[in-house]
């Protein structure tokens, strides 16, 4: 089973924006009952997707100013990075199929 890691704002930059790889970002907070729900399916999209897309998880709460730079206003928020650009957004709870597709068209 593949990691998801957690961030913060001080490894952001190098993990995320500087990546060689795609990422999926999970913007979550503990307190959030559909990040919990969602947090099942970024667990197996890292697994389907290891060694292709980096998957990592922000808590917002943790780490406000990193939400506030990237617009987070609801969350489940959950991005995907490629080439240090954010190039999909998805907010509320999702589909795996849906957020599949959004990486199959970036690897």
């Amino acid at each position: 089973m593949a990691e998801v890691t957690q961030l913060s704002a001080s490894n952001f930059q190098q993990e995320v924006l500087d990546s060689a790889t795609p990422v999926l970002v999970d913007f979550w907070a503990p307190w959030c009952g559909p990040c919990k729900m969602i947090g099942p399916v970024v667990e197996q999209l890292a697994a389907d997707y290891a060694g292709k897309v980096k998957v990592v998880k922000v808590n917002v709460d943790d780490n406000q100013q990193l939400a506030a730079q990237f617009g987070i206003r609801g969350i489940p928020t959950v991005m995907i990075f490629k080439g240090g650009e954010m190039v999909e957004s998805f907010v509320g709870l999702q589909q795996k199929a849906d957020l599949a597709a959004a990486l199959d068209k970036l690897v």
